[in-house]
């Protein structure tokens, strides 16, 4: 029975490359999914699989654990990788949110153009994302949970076992004597997730036997209405897009619309999604705010900033404003927070003075010196009035890289360069600042 419910799910669902990679950890779930893994690809060798165990470091056993799943793919004819992260905490981010996201990053590193992730989440799983879902306070996306197919990477991501209730996995586990690890994790009833699954979800089974299938009809139902509208949406969407990802808000939009809108737009950034009252934080306190406001919204490790009736999410990075590194021509400079590099590089033609031999040439990104004139301007300004017009957006400005002659600001990349440092037209040797963004 569970098998051919597997088998069915992989010919209804059928992977381009016929390449199935499983993620498993060695509990019970993944460690019954490889052995209906094995069974299938031993019944349809055109089909390949291969195992990744994702070894976090939280727990004292990992290492037994991954050797174990080596162990258990090899018997079953499978081969299996072994690959270690690192769960980036902080942020607003809780341990099994990063441990998630480190998880599937190192996942999709395995997926190739047109393959299947297999993971194992079942019914009983399902009923738990639900009911978080319900303790946020989500709206129709969040309360559809899991789909049993989505896009993931440069494949998909098919989950065959959603349906399927943990006791009939237990049963099939112990019908063929497997062996899998327990994670003493999984007891600790100070995270969510496991409390529902010790105090909540046995009150229910027992109250309403039926509720897994009622559970799974209801997210279905909420994944069909958010497809809905995304569809309804995607129209819309497209026009407001600009090139650099940002998103525009027309004035006469009213707030409902504004609010699905740039909830669809963040949905296709693959974030965490705010929460209502973050959403509603960006309309009002955002979208609204005056003209000459700076506002911004932030949760996790994301915020939402607006320039001329557009929206931009960023990453919140730490300040930089001190950060400052000496260049040598022609050598390029790696920047900080993925900022990508610099390089000072020499060339015939018109461009930058050479530096002086007694100049030490520097890369900053704060400048609080007197006023400058740029080239092409007929007089000099003040630093914070040149941004102004050359419609720097306010968090740019000290996340741009400046290139200092010594304590003399000589160019902003892809600004402006200053124009006491152009060299004159009959320099043999000039340099150029090139930025390479990441």
């Amino acid at each position: 029975m569970l098998y051919s419910h597997f088998c069915h799910q992989i010919f209804v669902n059928p992977p381009q490359t016929k390449r199935l990679v499983l993620a498993l950890s060695g509990g019970l779930d993944s460690r019954v999914m490889l052995d209906l893994l094995a069974r299938f690809i031993k019944e349809y060798p055109d089909y390949h699989a291969h195992a990744v165990y994702v070894h976090h470091g939280l727990s004292s056993n990992a290492d037994r654990w991954a050797q174990q799943c080596v162990t258990w793919s090899i018997a079953s004819g499978i081969g299996c990788d072994i690959e270690r992260v690192q769960c980036e905490l902080g942020g607003g981010a809780s341990v099994e949110q990063a441990a998630r996201d480190a998880r599937y990053h190192a996942l999709s590193q395995h997926i190739q153009c047109g393959d299947t992730l297999l993971t194992a989440q079942h019914a009983d799983d399902q009923i738990e994302t639900v009911l978080l879902a319900l303790k946020r306070g989500s709206g129709p996306a969040g309360l559809a949970a899991m789909p049993v197919l989505t896009s993931f990477a440069t494949g998909q991501h098919l989950r065959p076992l959603l349906t399927i209730r943990r006791a009939d996995i237990e049963a099939y586990g112990k019908q063929h004597q497997l062996q899998w690890v327990e994670d003493e994790s999984n007891l600790d009833q100070r995270y969510d997730r496991n409390f529902i699954r010790h105090q909540i979800t046995p009150l229910l089974n027992d109250r309403w036997p039926g509720i897994r299938k009622a559970v799974s009809r209801s997210a279905h139902l909420c994944g069909e209405q958010e497809a809905l509208l995304e569809e309804l949406l995607s129209y819309q969407l497209q026009q407001a897009l600009k090139d650099d990802g940002s998103l525009y808000i027309a004035e006469n939009i009213n707030a409902r619309l504004g609010m699905a809108l740039i909830r669809q737009w963040l949905k296709q950034q693959d974030v965490i999604m705010p929460s209502l009252a973050q959403l509603e934080q960006i309309w009002f306190n955002l979208v609204q705010a005056k003209v000459d406001a700076n506002p911004q919204v932030c949760w996790q490790q994301y915020q939402v900033r607006r320039y001329q009736q557009q929206l931009y999410l960023l990453e919140q990075w730490p300040d930089i404003s001190d950060w400052q590194h000496e260049v040598i021509i022609n050598q390029p400079c790696q920047l900080p927070q993925a900022l990508g590099c610099v390089c000072l590089q020499q060339q015939a033609q018109a461009g930058l003075r050479l530096p002086y031999a007694d100049e030490v040439v520097s890369i900053r990104f704060d400048y609080l010196g007197p006023e400058i004139k740029p080239q092409g301007r007929s007089g000099k300004r003040k630093f914070k009035k040149l941004l102004q017009e050359y419609q720097v957006p306010s968090w740019l400005r000290r996340r741009t890289p400046m290139l200092f002659y010594g304590e003399q600001l000589v160019a902003m990349a892809g600004v402006f360069v200053v124009d006491e440092f152009i060299a004159p037209v009959t320099a043999i040797t000039t340099v150029q600042f090139i930025w390479q963004r990441s």
